[in-house]
């Protein structure tokens, strides 16, 4: 009897977990959803609000509240656009702004760091951070700054303390970053409870900013987790909200390239991106989908147009990880390793640090490749793709049980890692 109802047990969770599997399948993304963002002009460079503020700027006046107030713009064009120049333009109005202030010189040194964070400059970022500490105002400001680029550089102990320092379950600057310290740890449901809460703050608050930021972060944490059509719904939001949204566009193509596997539209969102968008990530993924439907001419185009903007010296170092990834795909290791190095040099954090090992192993020196693994990445990151490049360096070495362990939890990742890297997973 026992027997029979534990046989009866097993038959109807197998039969709950084929619905579920079906009802997930069944979900599928509509084009009418999103069409009209896609077709949305391009964000307008200019605004009354910025002229009035540009305005008050003249080459001998100290219009301090001005440049702040035309820094934001430049930020949120920027933003819309992808263009380097008004990030940089952002940067010269800043500097100015700590360079006259008589008051309030913690915020902007604070604005200013933020700024190079965007940049990639983490460590004069820390240097800025820590001098608007030393006046003494804005104190909770300042510590989540710090927990931000201490986290960009890979001090999470560090990063811990000032978490710590800052806790107000009802702040929603807390919670995003309580959120960020558990993804970071692996323990993804917990992340998106608290992105939800911060989520639930952004929608009393009414603010516009907070809204769309929310729900495209927590869109992506839903991602994560697999739960596709709540992902999707919150892309919608965020669109609705924000029609320059790249962000969310580029979250509503993954989902239609890795979850529907339908290369054709993907492309089509990528490409209405990139009419409006100039950030060059943006042609690394519309590569991808190429490759993935076999269209070679597409993947090379891509590649190039990619390449052609990085060369751009403004960008800095914002695209290292990126173009790493780049030469090791053409065989100049040598270039690869050299990227990695200066990479883990600026930011010696897991990702750096897997690039790094990763170049090794593409020039043959795996044992090298194995000990910056056991040193700087195990047990220290849960991103799949850092831990794909480890399983790989695992088997290089003869590590099998390592690269097994590694296999499995990759084997729930595929949504997240995408359908061109499904064969090279499951061939691990």
């Amino acid at each position: 009897m026992k027997k029979i109802y534990l046989n009866a047990i097993t038959l109807i969770m197998a039969s709950i977990y084929l619905l579920s599997c079906e009802q997930e399948t069944r979900f599928k993304t509509d084009k009418a959803d999103y069409d009209l963002y896609l077709s949305h002009n391009s964000m307008e460079t200019t605004s009354k609000y910025f002229e009035l503020w540009n305005n008050k700027i003249k080459p001998d006046s100290l219009q301090v509240l001005s440049l702040v107030n035309v820094s934001g713009e430049y930020d949120r064009y920027f933003k819309g656009t992808g263009n380097i120049e008004f990030l940089k333009k952002a940067e010269r109005s800043l500097k100015k702004a700590v360079e006259f202030a008589a008051v309030g010189k913690a915020g902007y040194l604070r604005a200013l760091a933020r700024n190079y964070i965007s940049q990639h400059r983490f460590r004069e970022a820390l240097d800025l951070a820590q001098e608007a500490r030393s006046f003494g105002s804005g104190v909770n400001a300042t510590q989540s700054l710090l927990f931000d680029v201490e986290m960009e550089l890979g001090n999470y102990d560090v990063a811990k303390q000032y978490l710590d320092s800052i806790q107000n379950m009802s702040d929603f600057g807390y919670l995003i970053r309580v959120a960020k310290w558990n993804d970071h740890k692996g323990d993804l449901d917990t992340a998106i409870r608290f992105m939800e809460k911060a989520k639930q703050k952004a929608e009393s608050s009414k603010n516009r900013g907070l809204l769309s930021w929310s729900y495209s972060n927590l869109a992506d944490y839903y991602g994560h987790a697999g739960r596709i059509e709540e992902s999707y719904g919150l892309y919608l939001k965020t669109l609705a909200l924000d029609p320059y949204s790249a962000h969310a566009k580029k979250g509503i193509a993954w989902i239609v390239y890795s979850h529907e596997r339908n290369g054709n539209e993907a492309l089509r969102i990528l490409d209405s991106i990139i009419n409006k968008n100039k950030s060059p990530e943006y042609y690394l993924l519309k590569a991808e989908v190429a490759s993935f439907m076999g269209d070679d001419m597409a993947q090379v185009q891509a590649l190039d147009d990619f390449y052609k903007l990085v060369r751009n010296k403004k960008y800095g170092d914002m695209y290292n990880a990126y173009n790493v990834d780049f030469y090791l795909n053409l065989d100049f290791n040598e270039k690869a390793l050299a990227l990695a190095q200066k990479e883990v040099k600026n930011r010696p954090t897991p990702e750096s640090y897997g690039w790094l090992a990763y170049s090794l192993l593409k020039k043959g020196e795996k044992k090298k490749a194995l000990e910056l693994v056991e040193g700087h990445i195990a047990n220290a990151t849960f991103e799949p793709t850092i831990l794909f490049r480890a399983a790989e360096i695992y088997k290089a070495n003869g590590k099998t049980q390592q690269m097994e362990d590694i296999k499995k939890e990759l084997l729930g990742s595929m949504y997240e890692l995408g359908p061109l890297m499904e064969s090279q997973i499951t061939g691990l």
